[in-house]
């Protein structure tokens, strides 16, 4: 029986409509990437760590923003374990990633990018997001009431006892808008509730190492309306840092990269763009 096709003759008839094919999709996805704000030749990687009761979508607002600005941008999943395990995470990361990193930490993820930098010729710059900056040996919960203000404590909810031993922290969901997200509308409040990722207790505790701030140049940005860290306890590490700049935001709650994501995503860009 003849063969009516030859396996030759159709790869040869088929590939020009392929290669045509391969460029319009290679130039549909440029398209799309050029839309959607790609990664620009030059620019340094964003990398976007959250700290404890929250999550990686509590940056949307401000990865939108950087991405259209050229940006490449990468929210970590912060394990929320502890200070030197976590940092030990964010480095690993960091390996993978080409190019000049700016390292941005929201409230306990500042312990954990301070940490996460330090001998880092990789890190360009730091930003700091109602974050803690410590100085070698000091925690989280000590920098914190050292300063009056936070009121945090009495909104917690009953510690969650770990199998594996230590105990796992959240905030009450009745109490999370107020305490925790004031100034963004009580819908998104009650989404961010309820995705709260929890904080080990002992990683609020856990004393920091050399800290990232003293070599690498940082910016601060803050609200003046934080109930989770003292207002006072923020300027303090933001000044002995010797910040290039900080931003107070009047009104601002401790999730000021959700309520004013232009305002932070501003301020990274500076730090990005900075020599």
């Amino acid at each position: 029986m003849r063969k009516l096709f030859k396996p030759e003759r159709i790869a040869a008839a088929v590939a020009p409509w392929l290669a045509a094919v391969g460029v319009a999709l290679l130039l549909g996805h440029t398209d799309a990437a050029r839309a959607q704000g790609g990664p620009a030749p030059g620019k340094p990687v964003v990398v976007l760590v959250h700290g404890a009761f929250a999550e990686s979508s509590s940056w949307d607002g401000v990865t939108t923003r950087l991405q259209q600005q050229g940006h490449r941008v990468v929210a970590v999943a912060n394990p929320l374990r502890g200070v030197e395990s976590d940092a030990g995470y964010v480095r690993d990361l960091l390996k993978s990633l080409p190019g000049p990193v700016v390292l941005v930490g929201h409230s306990y993820g500042g312990s954990v990018i301070s940490n996460a930098s330090s001998g880092s010729s990789q890190v360009k710059a730091l930003v700091f997001v109602a974050a803690f900056a410590p100085e070698a040996g000091e925690s989280a919960a000590e920098l914190s009431g050292r300063f009056p203000g936070s009121t945090l404590g009495p909104t917690l909810a009953a510690p969650v006892a770990l199998s594996t031993g230590g105990k796992d922290l959240y905030i009450e969901a009745s109490r999370f808008h107020s305490q925790f997200a004031a100034d963004v509308p009580a819908a998104q409040a009650a989404l961010m509730a309820a995705a709260q990722r929890p904080i080990a207790e002992a990683a609020l505790g856990e004393r920091a190492g050399p800290p990232g701030w003293k070599q690498i140049p940082s910016w601060f940005v803050y609200g003046s309306a934080d109930r989770n860290i003292p207002p006072a306890a923020l300027r303090f590490m933001a000044e002995r840092a010797a910040a290039r700049k900080t931003v107070a935001v009047d009104g601002a709650s401790h999730v000021v990269m959700a309520s004013q994501p232009q305002v932070v995503a501003d301020l990274i860009a500076e730090a990005a763009a900075a020599p």
